[in-house]
């Protein structure tokens, strides 16, 4: 019973700033063409590498839409490194997982984590930019199965859907809410599990110092899992003992890349280019995490008490509305009736 409890005091946390998020993630599916991203992240210098890095953040992909878009994008024009950065910047956040992160963590751990992502994409870009062109791969192979789960999409077509405003809305109480509502919901699970069955400060023991980091990016690296979920498993993880600086890791390093993304950058930018990824990401993720445990213990923060604050914001009554509205959304033959999506 506890469990449940648990499970349902997060996820009443969560439903509004999710609700929100996909709305303006919906906003800017509907007003942001991919006809403007091109020319945006056109070049080969610095200055695009930030662009495609800054462009990428608040749009609504998660790994598995990244992919196709970020590879027509670099067929288009793009460079190598505008073409990385906006792969690492895209997925690792957006609207949705930084209202979740800002709730859930604090507002210091949200800010962290888009300067982490930030920095991460546009040193990546930087690297793998010098790394020599790979021949090209067939449109039928780069293109090729970004993961198994039913409920990824052709995120580069739903793109080019016409109908303004309503495709955005569309896209992002179907599409989108179906490729993160199963993670969420494991996301969620977990997270209560964790608040639930270990007792705070067990994992402590294991927390802290460079190899305990470098663990957590070894982990993440290789999962599929999009930055909306990967939230509460960190809010848990957190709650059970581990440093804010191995939370920040995970939630870098887990929704930024993955199997499906290793494979495909491999195919299309070459070997060269995946090795120094893979090194890139695992060293500036765990840089940036034990810069943040540095500065959390020598400033005193403390990112669990600043999210409880955030989490009294909202009246109970609205948190249990939002709640119910997205178990509505969710439900595809009830989105049907409700909607016409």
């Amino acid at each position: 019973m506890t469990l449940i409890t648990e499970l349902l005091q997060i996820a009443l946390t969560a439903a509004p700033w999710l609700l929100l998020g996909l709305v303006i993630a919906g906003l800017i599916k509907a007003w942001l063409p991919e006809r403007l991203l091109q020319r945006w992240m056109g070049g080969r210098g610095l200055g695009s590498i930030v662009r495609a890095a800054v462009i990428g953040m608040p749009l609504p992909l998660c790994s598995c839409g990244a992919i196709p878009t970020a590879i027509a994008l670099h067929r288009g024009g793009a460079g190598r490194g505008p073409t990385t950065s906006f792969l690492i910047s895209t997925p690792g956040v957006g609207v949705d997982s930084i209202l979740l992160t800002s709730v859930l963590l604090g507002p210091l751990m949200a800010v962290v984590r888009v300067a982490g992502a930030l920095v991460t994409a546009i040193v990546t870009g930087l690297l793998v930019g010098f790394t020599r062109d790979a021949a090209k791969a067939s449109p039928a192979v780069a293109s090729a199965g970004c993961c198994s789960s039913s409920g990824c999409h052709d995120h580069h077509a739903n793109a080019n859907e016409p109908g303004g405003l309503k495709a955005g809305l569309r896209y992002a109480f179907s599409d989108l809410l179906d490729d993160i509502s199963a993670w969420m919901f494991a996301g969620l699970l977990l997270a209560g599990v964790l608040v639930t069955l270990v007792p705070p400060d067990t994992l402590a023991q294991f927390s802290g110092g460079v190899l305990a980091l470098m663990l957590m990016a070894v982990v993440g690296i290789p999962l599929y899992i999009c930055a909306a979920a990967a939230t509460p498993v960190a809010a848990g993880l957190l709650l059970a003992g581990i440093s804010p600086g191995m939370a920040l890791v995970f939630l870098l390093a887990g929704p930024i890349t993955s199997l499906a993304t290793l494979a495909i950058l491999r195919r299309e930018l070459g070997n060269p280019a995946l090795a120094v990824y893979l090194a890139s990401v695992l060293v500036v993720t765990v840089l940036v995490g034990w810069l943040f445990d540095a500065a959390v213990a020598l400033a005193g923060w403390n990112p669990v008490e600043q999210a409880s604050q955030v989490q009294e914001l909202l009246p109970h009554w609205l948190e249990w509305l939002a709640l119910v509205a997205l178990a509505l959304v969710a439900i595809r033959p009830l989105r049907r009736r409700l909607l016409g999506f």
